[in-house]
């Protein structure tokens, strides 16, 4: 590969969404109620758990990791894009634009690992009920907790390292909010078929893998659902998945279009759309999604307001 001259560059420009003044100062508003009620809604299911002793379970445990997960996300991409959308320089420095696109891609690989872990421990507790808080103890709770952020962020070492030795020699204006894999690849001036290898190799990794076992786990959650005698004990078990089913659809369905396929084959215009939904929507549906459908967090959060 040849030598990099990323460092004798001084920035990118993140297109964002252009168009009028009245387009922008809109965006602004929506896109900083989005971040507060994410901030807002994540922080609190967090402050609940934390507070009730009857939510300190393994699944509760996972929803904080998955929880405080989801205001990383959201940090890592809304305050730039207000940022933009208010200033007239769309700049941001080559430095920046790689961590940012680490941690972007780092939480997202994290989040599949948790949510596969989530339905692991779905399985465990609805199919194994007798044998799950001697397998799910604190001790594996943590063990796999720990290991999907390790996960996370080590799985995208290797392509953050090819990307970063990436040469661009003509126009560095990126069609995105964010500094996307898809987007540097498709602005570098050299040969990228390594770098695009090893992307869509850990994508079928990640993605495809993690969710195999999420629909393993949940075929097997949905044969001893219909095998439970009492209409009562089917109810409470599907509710139990139910919040967990709905954010997966949402994120996998998003994500495979994204991110499995060559890093070339979708219009940047149209996995700009797609993102905003995976990426800004999505974190801040959880948390709703989460409390809203959820009654021991429903519960939970009642006796807050009263006391």
């Amino acid at each position: 590969m040849a030598d990099t001259d990323w460092r004798n560059q001084t920035e990118f420009i993140l297109l964002g969404f252009p168009g009028s003044r009245y387009l922008q100062i809109s965006l602004f508003m929506i896109f900083l109620l989005i971040y507060l009620l994410t901030f807002t809604g994540n922080t609190t299911i967090i402050s609940l758990v934390w507070t009730h002793r009857c939510l300190h379970t393994p699944m509760y445990y996972f929803l904080c990791n998955l929880s405080f997960l989801e205001i990383w996300v959201t940090t890592a991409y809304i305050p730039k894009i207000l940022a933009n959308l208010m200033s007239q320089s769309k700049t941001i420095s080559f430095p920046s634009c790689l961590l940012q696109m680490y941690f972007v891609f780092s939480l997202g690989c994290t989040e599949f690992l948790l949510l596969a872990v989530m339905a692991y421990d779905r399985y465990l507790a609805i199919c194994h009920p007798l044998r799950y808080h001697s397998i799910m103890n604190s001790t594996l709770s943590t063990q796999l907790a720990l290991g999907s952020w390790v996960g996370g962020f080590l799985t995208l070492s290797v392509p953050m390292f090819l990307i970063a030795r990436l040469s661009f020699c003509g126009p560095t204006v990126i069609n995105h909010f964010f500094c996307d894999i898809d987007s540097w690849i498709a602005l570098s001036c050299i040969d990228t078929h390594l770098v695009e290898m090893v992307y869509i190799a850990l994508s079928f990794i990640v993605v495809l893998e993690s969710c195999a076992v999420t629909l393993g786990s949940y075929i097997h959650i949905s044969s001893t659902i219909v095998r439970i005698p009492s209409a009562q004990g089917r109810e409470k078990a599907f509710s139990t998945c139910s919040a967990h089913l709905t954010i997966l659809v949402m994120l996998y369905s998003c994500s495979i279009f994204l991110y499995v396929k060559p890093s070339k084959q979708n219009s940047l215009d149209m996995n700009k759309m797609v993102s905003v939904f995976n990426t800004i929507v999505t974190p801040l549906l959880n948390a709703f999604i989460y409390t809203l459908r959820n009654k021991d967090v429903k519960e939970a959060g009642s006796k807050g307001k009263i006391k």
